[in-house]
């Protein structure tokens, strides 16, 4: 019926269309498909009509320029981001259709509001006023990257390399969310029916558990852990466990590589689509006159093109002989099992033969831990070890706001005082039916002085998402350790975001955030899974109650090294791809896309892909994501956060005055100062000094290997 009665809003009518209503919290729950293409369409012309006001009466000055600019670029960024997420989370078919048919109109609205020559005109002004030197250093940030936005933008071209600029911004829009929902799609295709116990021996309770679950979704009403039937997937909770656990050795070979086709043949095909993205890429590249897309990408970045390759080189060499002796290492333990293939190990063994060594070795197994890991238990400790770090309170505030699913838990950031800071919500586990993979953060409000409610500034608002394994049963959601780190990472991002002191909403939080200090924060947190306190706090046993045994924790801790090179090598093949994608390739060149990825997995894997691996068709994270020539981020964020978290060493990670001065120290400089001081300016206030990859280094057990590369 609901088809029905969507004309009744009509085209133009857009009363009580929930998406246009002044909310503090977005209506979640009351959005529907309907709701967007006539709330984008009204919300545009009325944005298009202020643009205008504002190009007319511009003045180069705070109030006549940057306050209704930010009124302007806000209102979109939280009507369109509640939609975008809603699309992350809860995919349907008609959401997408109205997407689409709206997407161009607003990307026309931005590169217009981007190309704006009277606003860029004013801004330059500003820079060139008697003034500037009396602008905070905040302001003078936001006018800076302001002008040379406006110059990434276009704002300098004339005419016929305008338009074309145009065109290629909109098709690339369009090319990335094809991208993604064929990702989707194709992830959600792979159904692998098993009725045979045998076919899945090895399997721990936790997967036989949701692959039953699974299989009941799809129909099979009898389905029971014990007995089956059980439904594999290509989804993570479901991959990850057959890949380390299946002693079949065929099925794992069927699962990994449907993996690594995903979304690369049939009708969902991104080859083409990635071809036209850096054919299109280029080509802005070449109007804006920069020899490549790196180059422009990194326009916006602490790093160049230069820095980034040179670290890459300089991790690799120091990861490439430890990731020789794990491979070494996992032939000659499942020589010792006896394993057939142990002289001809593939892709699909390695993560195999790494659990049985692992639990040979440290006899830590996964499964075993989960237990101890549940998550209101790690949401507890996540917070306390908020308030000991940085002073706050996070307390439980569902039925605040609404929420688009009822797993979804609101919560309530609060300062010492008891005075709300901000709000997030956290949607935890993984809906492979309507729910994007991986785990992000993202801002429903940043924090703002023009935007302020009632006088008072408007507080920042995040959304975490994940994609653990859902509970089971009567089960909370018991995660894995990997799971673990995963929430506290994202969580480390919406700190960022919540305790910003920013009130210029344009660079509050995250944003104006150099993207390869955007990681620095979400991976300091991180290394907190490691501190004994703080994993001694969360790890309890959700039956129990009892404490994660002193030897499995000592064992944890050695056990964070395993392996450390093969899984640096890993983000080197990533990061090293897709520089070499948007620096030298050529494309309609002799050399594909996949010759390109050959050539990189020789040089950083020491077992390289396969043939066939079609792993960049799923790349989303530079395909449809923020970080195309830009996933070295991670490495170089890497390299600040260990920095980061070793001033806590060096304080003594015993002496909790000096763990809590020194969290207060990181509050207000990394956490408070947002978009408003350069990150490397903000590294140093914090640190003393400028970073060095020792930490890294050291916390990977990689250092004594670098000192003789």
């Amino acid at each position: 019926m609901a088809a029905a009665t969507a004309p009744s809003l009509g085209e133009e009518g857009v009363e009580g269309n929930p998406l246009l209503q002044d909310f503090q919290f977005p209506p979640y729950d009351a959005v529907e498909a309907q709701h967007v293409r006539p709330a984008i369409r009204a919300l545009l012309k009325t944005l298009e009509n202020d643009l205008e006001e504002l190009e007319r009466t511009v003045e180069p000055s705070w109030p006549k320029l940057v306050e209704p600019l930010e009124k302007i670029t806000d209102r979109l960024s939280v009507v369109w981001g509640v939609v975008n997420h809603l699309k992350s989370v809860k995919d349907t078919a008609e959401l997408r259709a109205a997407i689409q048919d709206v997407q161009p109109e607003k990307v026309k609205f931005q590169l217009r509001l981007g190309q704006s020559k009277p606003i860029y005109n004013a801004f330059k002004a500003i820079k060139e006023s008697p003034d500037w030197p009396t602008l905070s250093e905040a302001q003078k940030r936001i006018v800076e990257s302001h002008i040379r936005d406006a110059v990434l933008n276009g704002v300098s071209l004339e005419d016929d390399k305008r338009d074309q600029f145009n065109n290629i911004e909109q098709e690339l829009k369009k090319l990335s969310r094809k991208f993604e929902e064929n990702v989707l799609d194709s992830t959600k295709k792979f159904e692998k029916l098993i009725t045979d116990k045998k076919e899945i021996d090895g399997l721990p309770a936790s997967a036989l558990g949701l692959a039953a679950q699974t299989a009941k979704s799809k129909g099979h009403e009898n389905a029971t852990p014990e007995d089956g039937p059980w439904v594999i997937t290509l989804d993570i909770p479901s991959f990850l466990p057959v890949m380390q656990h299946a002693k079949n050795r065929a099925l794992r070979e069927e699962v990994y590589r449907a993996y690594v086709t995903r979304a690369s043949s049939g009708d969902l095909d991104n080859t083409p689509i990635i071809v036209q993205i850096l054919k299109l890429r280029l080509e802005k590249a070449k109007l804006l006159n920069y020899n490549n897309y790196a180059e422009v990408s990194m326009a916006m970045k602490m790093a160049t093109v230069d820095k980034a390759e040179e670290l890459l080189e300089k991790l690799c060499s120091a990861s490439w002989n430890p990731a020789v002796q794990d491979i070494e290492d996992l032939k000659s333990y499942s020589k010792s099992e006896g394993a057939s293939e142990a002289d001809n190990l593939n892709h699909w063994d390695i993560n195999f033969w790494s659990e049985r060594l692992r639990e040979s070795k440290y006899s830590i197994n996964e499964e075993e831990l989960r237990p101890y890991f549940s998550l209101p238990k790690v949401m507890d400790g996540l917070f306390n070890l908020a308030n000991t770090l940085f002073g706050i309170v996070i307390e439980p505030a569902d039925g605040l706001a609404p929420v688009w699913n009822n797993d979804v838990k609101f919560y309530c950031v609060k300062d010492s005082s008891g005075t709300p800071t901000a709000y997030f919500y956290f949607d935890p586990y993984s809906r492979p039916s309507e729910k994007k993979g991986g785990a992000w953060m993202n801002e429903v409000v940043s924090r703002s002085r023009v935007l302020s409610h009632n006088g008072a500034v408007r507080l920042p608002i995040a959304h975490m998402v994940c994609n653990q394994t859902p509970p089971v049963g009567d089960k909370p959601s018991l995660m894995t350790f990997r799971e673990v780190e995963t929430v506290f990472h994202e969580f480390g991002h919406a700190l960022q975001h919540m305790l910003t002191k920013q009130d210029e909403g344009l660079v509050a939080g995250i944003r104006g955030v150099e993207w390869d200090a955007v990681e620095l924060p979400s991976q300091f947190m991180e290394n907190w899974c490691y501190h004994r306190d703080t994993l001694m706090s969360i790890a309890k046993h959700y039956q129990t109650g009892e404490s994660l045994p002193e030897d499995v924790y000592l064992k944890l801790l050695s056990a964070r090294t395993f392996r450390a090179g093969s899984l640096s090598l890993r983000q080197i093949r990533f990061a090293s791809v897709d520089l070499e994608l948007h620096t030298r390739y050529a494309p309609g060149g002799s050399e594909s896309i996949y010759d390109v990825d050959q050539r990189v997995s020789r040089r950083t894997q020491v077992m390289p892909a396969l043939p066939e691996d079609r792993f960049l068709c799923s790349f989303m994270h530079i395909f449809a994501g923020g970080y195309a020539a830009g996933y070295y981020s991670y490495k170089w964020a890497e390299v600040l956060s260990a920095d980061a978290f070793s001033a806590f060493e060096d304080a003594g990670l015993d002496n909790s005055k000096a763990v809590k001065e020194t969290g207060q120290k990181f509050r207000e400089t990394v956490l408070a100062l947002g978009g408003g001081k350069a990150p490397l300016d903000v590294f140093m206030e914090f640190r003393g000094r400028e970073p060095s990859p020792e930490a890294l280094l050291r916390h990977n057990g990689l250092l004594s290997v670098a000192a003789s590369a």
